[in-house]
């Protein structure tokens, strides 16, 4: 018994075929799946250019559906005694030693304090580094200038720079809260993916194409779009009033300079990633292949934050009402609606896609959209976390 009702299923279908039809987004490819039935969705068109149909085995850019990627990699590294939780990260990542914190995220760069502890693995898991984005116009605080400047703030595709650089950068930045004073989103995670290389002794890249992807079968998914797989690769776009391609945003290729990063940058599609988030959802296991125990993936889908994290200026209003974050994911914490069943978690990528696994129902839900976050794809979202649940049938 699949415990969803095709009946109600079609409510979602012919939904999204609105959402296509009506020019919200140019295509969709959209996923339920329940024990051990799947149901997928496939609507609208591959890109504006082209107008061709849109299919299920669709390469789509899947942003910040980056980060729980890298959260498994490195408790993968976790379980091999290699990294530690709460050990110092000065061993393999000597720029972030000493560190010296602003006194307010408002103050200037030399105005600072010495941190009270070292930053640890936890920290960065937990986005409480002191490193991330401040939720204020651009330009607002010098620490923000400088972080520009610098080329290392939060975005779509990472830093253009290789690992090393990139710390070199990093080590130039004063912490802007005491670690693990505050969540701050994203840039913890571009930290955590040289951590991981460095423990493992090879490129972060290949980590996880060699310890992830090949075992759950997502050949589909990386860094990268081979030449014969772009024909596959659905455009990705900005709505400014009309909508821009993103991939060739403002006339110039993201991917051009993009390297391997932890927070951002993976492609994928709908069933690869569903692998992963059956991984997930069945608490380390799909299948024959175990990536991690149910005890370690059981933490990473705990709230770890303390309420005093939670700043209601440190993301989008509402967030935290009922929501915490593990490590790599959001985790639901409180039933408000149809969708929010406690326990549920995973995470959205900012090109228009979401993910999110339930392991009391063994439900995963992907949606993979082409248009940038914004109100309009939130309540996508979220109409599609609803259409999923409401299908549910015993």
């Amino acid at each position: 018994m699949s415990g969803l009702s095709k009946q109600r299923l079609t409510r979602l279908t012919d939904h999204l075929r609105r959402t296509t039809e009506s020019g919200e987004v140019p295509g969709i490819v959209a996923m339920v799946a329940r024990r051990d039935d799947v149901h997928v969705d496939v609507t609208g068109v591959q890109d504006l250019e082209s107008r061709g149909p849109m299919k299920r085995d669709m390469i789509f850019q899947i942003a910040s559906m980056t980060k729980p990627v890298t959260a498994v990699a490195a408790m993968m590294l976790v379980e091999e005694g290699r990294l530690r939780l709460d050990e110092p990260v000065d061993r393999l990542l000597p720029e972030l030693a000493n560190r010296k914190v602003l006194r307010s995220v408002k103050s200037p760069l030399d105005d600072t304090v010495p941190a009270e502890r070292p930053l640890t693995l936890r920290d960065l898991l937990t986005m409480r580094s002191g490193h991330g984005m401040t939720m204020a116009p651009p330009g607002t605080y010098p620490i923000q200038k400088l972080v520009s400047d610098l080329q290392i703030g939060p975005g779509p595709m990472g830093p253009p720079f290789e690992p090393d650089e990139m710390m070199k950068r990093f080590a130039q930045v004063p912490l802007m809260f005491q670690p693990g004073q505050r969540w701050q989103y994203h840039t913890s995670f571009d930290i955590l993916g040289v951590m991981i290389a460095r423990a493992a002794g090879k490129r972060f890249e290949d980590f996880l194409a060699e310890r992830i992807f090949a075992p759950l079968g997502m050949k589909d998914t990386g860094f990268t779009v081979p030449k014969e797989k772009l024909p596959r690769l659905a455009g990705s776009y900005v709505f400014q009033g009309k909508f821009e391609r993103f991939d060739e945003f403002n006339g110039q290729s993201v991917r051009a300079k993009m390297y391997p990063t932890g927070s951002t940058g993976l492609v994928s599609t709908i069933d690869d990633y569903l692998a992963f988030g059956r991984m997930m959802a069945r608490l380390g296991k799909n299948g024959a292949t175990r990536l991690l125990s149910r005890p370690t993936v059981e933490a990473m889908i705990t709230d770890q934050l303390q309420p005093e994290n939670k700043s209601p200026e440190s993301f989008f209003p509402g967030f935290w009402d009922n929501q915490g974050w593990g490590f790599g994911v959001s985790v639901i914490t409180r039933r408000d609606g149809p969708s929010a069943n406690p326990g549920r978690f995973g995470w959205t990528g900012g090109l228009g896609t979401i993910w999110m696994s339930d392991p009391h129902e063994d439900m995963v839900m992907i949606f993979l959209g082409q248009r940038g976050y914004d109100e309009t794809v939130v309540q996508l979202h979220n109409d599609f976390l609803t259409l999923a649940y409401q299908a549910i049938d015993d």
